[in-house]
């Protein structure tokens, strides 16, 4: 078929691969002259596929009204009149029951898993090298309650069977030898020893490239105006430069994603939550992170990138806005120099990025009411990670085949 995938992101370019693997004609449209230039570009480099969790869960409500009142918050949020904003935020807390938690968590660790095998996959038929490592992640906790409050996190791995171990602060530094520098801040941690790392605009770009010799157009610089839909049914994706017609259309636009499918019908309840990162040069090794290591005090994520580390994390609730924040840059600092002292924070670039996040924190993958019209988007602070199953999925369902996994709870049916 002539299909058109929507976006040139991680989860763009991953699902015009695979479309382009099982024999389709695909073009990628998107407004950036390049790929992996808008949330793709310095996400935290994190590839979790243990440490993968619903931001809605019990007790976060409690939580975020004192993170509001924080020097170094976690979450940030600027209301406005945004009935959008509203209902999701309302979604949201109706997620965070302990019943919702366990469902919206299996979901994710599935996909999740499976995209592990699919990236292992990928990486061997192309040999893409991104600066990866797999040397797993490590959730670090400063206090006994962040401790104890992990045990609903390792019985939903204990459950799915994903590899664990809770470690004490001498655990700890066997991971993570530079931590050794701050013994006393450490309580313990949670490692999840098939996490991986990698610099997700390298692999994005290098995959990129891979597709176009596959026979993928890449239509960059294009401005998409709208869906053509007649009798039900996608014929054309509308841009600025005009038409192109279509079989079938996979959304692949992240938090722009509803805006192109509501006048459809399509009630798709993905809302942008701005992260940020910093990356930073490695001065000196031996007090730089081996691979991940999770701050869950701060929710910050430092880490190794090849030569460099990446501080990435944060929540910020404020609409389609992409400035950049002076105060959250001084909290990214902040975590990676009380965790690993030495670096050199005044040679890092700053950035943010907006993340594409579902209430219940599972993405949106399957078909629509209009026939021909697919979605992969809604992946918030995993898109990196599950980026590969996604798209496997995606593909097999637009191409009429059963996906390797259940996928019937990812569509966006399950909101109606």
């Amino acid at each position: 078929m002539k299909v058109i995938v929507l976006g040139a992101g991680i989860v763009g370019v991953t699902s015009a691969y695979q479309l382009a693997k099982m024999g389709h004609d695909v073009t990628v449209v998107d407004r950036q002259p390049g790929s992996a230039l808008e949330t793709s570009f310095a996400n935290a480099g994190e590839v979790s596929f243990g440490y993968c969790s619903p931001w809605a869960a019990p007790g976060i409500p409690l939580k975020a009204m004192k993170w509001l009142f924080m020097q170094h918050a976690p979450l940030i949020l600027r209301p406005k009149v945004d009935m959008a904003m509203l209902s999701w935020m309302a979604q949201m807390l109706g997620n965070c029951t302990s019943a919702r938690y366990a469902i919206n968590k299996s979901r994710m660790l599935r996909l999740a898993d499976y995209s592990r095998i699919a990236l292992a996959a990928l990486r061997e038929e192309t040999g893409i090298a991104y600066d990866e490592r797999m040397q797993g992640t490590l959730q670090l906790f400063r206090t006994d309650a962040q401790l104890e409050a992990s045990a609903k996190d390792v019985k939903a791995l204990a459950a799915d069977g994903i590899p664990y171990d809770v470690l004490d602060p001498e655990g700890c530094i066997r991971v993570e030898p530079a931590l050794k520098h701050v013994r006393e801040k450490i309580v313990g941690g949670l490692l999840t020893p098939k996490d991986e790392t990698g610099d997700c605009f390298k692999f994005t770009t290098a995959l990129a490239a891979k597709a176009e010799d596959l026979g993928v157009r890449f239509n960059y610089g294009s401005i998409i105006r709208g869906l053509d839909v007649e009798g039900g049914r996608v014929r054309a994706v509308v841009t600025a430069h005009g038409r192109l017609e279509a079989e079938a259309a996979v959304v692949a636009l992240g938090s722009f994603s509803p805006l192109l499918v509501r006048p459809h019908g399509i009630r798709l309840p993905v809302y942008p939550v701005k992260g940020y990162s910093l990356t930073i040069p490695i001065t000196d090794a031996s007090r730089a992170p081996e691979s991940t290591v999770m701050d869950e005090t701060f929710k910050i994520a430092i880490t190794r990138l090849g030569d460099r580390i990446r501080v990435g994390g944060m929540a910020e609730i404020s609409g389609y806005t992409n400035d950049l924040g002076e105060p959250r840059r001084l909290t990214l600092q902040h975590s990676v120099t009380d965790l690993f002292p030495g670096g050199d924070v005044s040679k890092a670039s700053f950035w943010s990025g907006l993340r594409p996040m579902t209430p219940d924190g599972t993405p949106v993958i399957g078909p629509t009411t209009v026939a021909g019209l697919f979605l992969n988007t809604g992946h918030g602070t995993l898109g990196w990670t599950m980026s590969c199953g996604s798209a496997r999925v995606v593909a097999d369902l637009v191409s009429g085949r059963k996906p390797e996994i259940d996928a019937t709870d990812l569509s966006v049916a399950r909101y109606s």
